[in-house]
This record gives C-alpha cells, structure tokens and sequence, in this order.
C-alpha cells in the first residue's frame, strides 16, 4: 500500500499538464536565441515615439532573458518588425471649470515577427492597440505630465508586446 502510494505521488509529480505561470513559459520555436529589432517606423507626428518603444521593446526582452537581442539582421534568428501606425491623445474627463483634467493615451501600431532560419511568420497584428489613462492635475504642466504618461504608457506596452510574443496569450 506504502509503495503503491509512492508511485502514484512519483506519476503525479513527473506529469505535466501543460500550464505555467505566467512569465515562465515561452511559445517561440526552441531555435530561436537572438532576435533582431530595427528602429520601430514612425508614422506619427509624435517625437521620439519610435525611438522610445524600440528601446521598450528591448528592454523588455532583455529583462526576461528568455532570448537575446541582436544588433545585426542576417545573423539573428528572428526579427520584430514595427510601425507606429497613430498615436492620439484625447481628453476624457473635465474639472469643474471645464477643462480637461483626465486623457486616454492610445497607439496603434503593426507588428510583424519573422523567423529567419524557417523564413515564416511566427506573430503579426496588424492593429495592435493600446491604451492607457492618466490624470493631469490642476496646475501641472501638460507637457511634461504627458511626457511622463507616455514613458509609462511606453513601459506597459512593450511587456504586452513582449508577453504576447513569448507567451502566446
């Protein structure tokens, strides 16, 4: 009975189900170690957009240290791809003295991943949107409360990027 018991625990703990935890797993083909990222299109009017989510998008990848990030196309074994499609800002909400104290940040952007060694596409999204809010106080400089919103908004949007890409969700 003892031993029937330990086998079964030694089944149960070799078994794998197929889930993990998020971060962990990675659904790029095994041969792929270094990925190429060319400076992001900017389509925009924004200044500096392109260079601010390349730069994102790197960090991220290198943070997660599931792949390495390579400066040269022909010898990476895939390449990211992006366009900055639009890049808005819209006020969503208004103090009592009618001026917009609330705004939604949102870009659009195209999204191609390649392999390079079996020469197919492995993620594309043509109209990958995101979004995010945040709040100018009264009295602050909207400039510079966007400029900060925007770095933030650059931040959240290249760990969805990179979290889609190696983690298939």
């Amino acid at each position: 009975m003892k031993k029937a018991v330990v086998i079964a625990w030694a089944c149960l703990l070799t078994c794998q189900c197929g889930y993990h935890l998020s971060g962990t797993g990675s659904s790029l083909p095994s041969h792929i170690d270094t990925v190429n990222i060319p400076m992001f299109k900017n389509m925009t009017t924004r200044f500096e957009l392109d260079r601010k989510l390349t730069q994102g998008v790197i960090n991220e990848l290198v943070a997660r240290g599931k792949v390495d990030v390579g400066s040269d196309e022909d010898s990476a074994d895939a390449i990211l791809i992006g366009e900055i499609k639009s890049f808005r800002v819209v006020p969503i909400a208004f103090s009592q003295e009618a001026s917009a104290d609330r705004y939604n940040i949102i870009i659009v952007a195209n999204i191609v991943m390649r392999d390079n060694v079996n020469k197919k596409v492995i993620y594309a999204n043509p109209n990958l949107v995101f979004q995010q809010e945040y709040d100018v106080p009264e009295g602050s400089d909207f400039e510079s409360v966007e400029s900060e919103a925007i770095d933030v908004v650059v931040e959240k949007f290249a760990r969805s990027l990179v979290s889609t890409i190696l983690e298939g969700f």
